[in-house]
């Protein structure tokens, strides 16, 4: 519930996440949109137990506008988190305590139909052998939301070494009405045996989940063109 009057209409799309420090102790943190009626900011939840929990805003150059998502485990020392603070591209920012996160630096621009308007992270990476997985979501010209997904490198989450370019899920007719029609969201996903388990709404209607194979997706990636 709202703990303060940045939350006061509203704690939106949280992106859950278990995070391993180096020392192996185990925190889940939360990334989530703050509402006030009239302006939105990205704040933080922190717990140990899902009894206690720590709340509180985000700072930083990367810390505005919407789909922060933080990396389950420290980068070369540091954190890392997807930020859509532009309001347009996927960037991706670092930090040393998780709370103040610096200097943006765009990962994902729209460049196909489908994600012409605007792109943003649907859920915090994924590991494993051969990259991060990210899904994504892309917003069309008639503002038609699909889900979509990159790859990025293990050790330098800033290079996107893979990518697909047609979307793996977009709406499909009886997807399409709701409170916000045409849209498919995800805000989580994680990997069950050898598939990717991706749950997501439909047009703010219904909810479904998408089973994903992880060797044949992992198979479809290409690297990315120079002009991507």
């Amino acid at each position: 519930m709202p703990t303060s009057a940045a939350e006061s209409h509203g704690l939106e799309d949280v992106r859950l996440v278990e995070f391993r420090e180096t020392d192996g102790t185990i925190t889940y943190f939360g990334t989530y949109t703050a509402y006030d009626g009239s302006h939105i900011a990205p704040h933080f939840m922190r717990t140990d137990d899902f009894l206690t929990f720590d709340f509180g805003p985000m700072m930083g150059p990367a810390a505005h506008n919407k789909g922060m998502a933080l990396f389950p485990r420290r980068i070369g020392g540091l954190m890392w988190t997807l930020s859509r603070w532009d309001r347009e591209n996927i960037s991706i920012a670092s930090s040393f305590d998780g709370i103040r996160w610096e200097s943006p630096a765009v990962l994902v621009t729209p460049r196909r139909a489908w994600d012409l308007v605007q792109v943003g992270a649907c859920s915090s990476p994924i590991e494993t052998s051969q990259g991060w997985l990210v899904f994504t979501h892309g917003v069309g010209p008639m503002r038609v939301y699909s889900i979509g997904v990159v790859l990025l490198d293990l050790d330098d989450p800033t290079s996107v070494i893979g990518v697909i370019d047609a979307p793996l899920l977009s709406p499909e007719s009886d997807e399409r009405d709701g409170y916000v029609p045409n849209v498919l969201y995800s805000c989580g996903a994680l990997i069950h045996g050898n598939s990717v388990v991706l749950p997501y709404g439909c047009s703010d209607a219904t909810i479904r989940f998408a089973f994903i194979d992880l060797a044949q997706l992992l198979s479809r990636f290409h690297p990315p063109r120079r002009s991507e």
